[in-house]
């Protein structure tokens, strides 16, 4: 009775040692790990690079489309409106929606202009966002007077404005959010400039009011919504 069982189990044993039918199941429950891992990674990589494109293309149209509005008026220079820099920051609404650009975001349009001593100054700052940042090229005022103001941008690639003209300078902050479990990019700040000579001969003396005035997008604000 022994010998029958031992020779069962002998007889059972080099069966289950031919036996492959189960090698794949095994080699995936090995695998699985790392290719879902990779998967996941490559699909955060993509995201990642799309999202630093599409933060930088919004600072882009902003400064392009803030360079070109005002008044159409041939006779006369181009006055801007507080309307017009609205319209602007919603062309950046609507381009960043899918990102939720003023959710997670702020934009920071400034107008640089020269003062009357030839000096470099940020005429006007306009701003719409829900994300706690402030400009880190100056505020609204910064150079009214003096020379001591050298320009808006990284050091050693200051923008300036020239004479009798100006350049709209954009600065867009974004809090990317990863959209995989696994936060390979941690929490990351993407941080983009853009900067537009204005396009046509500009009345740079202020930002003109609409009738009934429109709403002013206050720096001193920090909201999705828009200016009410």
């Amino acid at each position: 009775m022994i010998t029958r069982t031992l020779k069962s189990a002998l007889g059972f044993g080099r069966k289950l040692a031919r036996d492959k039918s189960a090698v794949v199941t095994v080699e995936l429950a090995f695998t699985a790990p790392i290719i879902l891992g990779m998967g996941l990674m490559g699909t955060e990589t993509a995201y990642f690079a799309i999202s630093h494109m599409q933060i930088s293309q919004i600072a882009m149209q902003v400064a392009d489309n803030a360079s070109r509005v005002g008044e159409q008026d041939v006779l006369v220079q181009r006055k801007i409106y507080e309307d017009d820099i609205n319209g602007t920051l919603v062309g950046a609404e609507k381009l960043g929606e899918r990102f939720a650009i003023y959710e997670q975001g702020r934009v920071i349009v400034s107008s640089l202009q020269r003062n009357a001593d030839g000096g470099q100054w940020i005429a006007w700052q306009r701003c719409r966002g829900a994300k706690q940042h402030e400009s880190s090229f100056g505020e609204e005022g910064d150079g009214v007077s003096g020379t001591d103001f050298d320009g808006m941008g990284k050091t050693g690639r200051k923008i300036t404005a020239s004479p009798g003209t100006a350049v709209i300078f954009v600065e867009v902050a974004y809090e990317y959010e990863p959209i995989t479990p696994f936060e390979f990019y941690g929490d990351t700040e993407l941080n983009y400039t853009a900067a537009f000579n204005v396009r046509d001969s500009r009345d740079l003396t202020r930002v003109y009011q609409t009738n009934p005035p429109s709403p002013v997008a206050d720096c001193d604000t920090f909201s999705a919504d828009r200016p009410s």
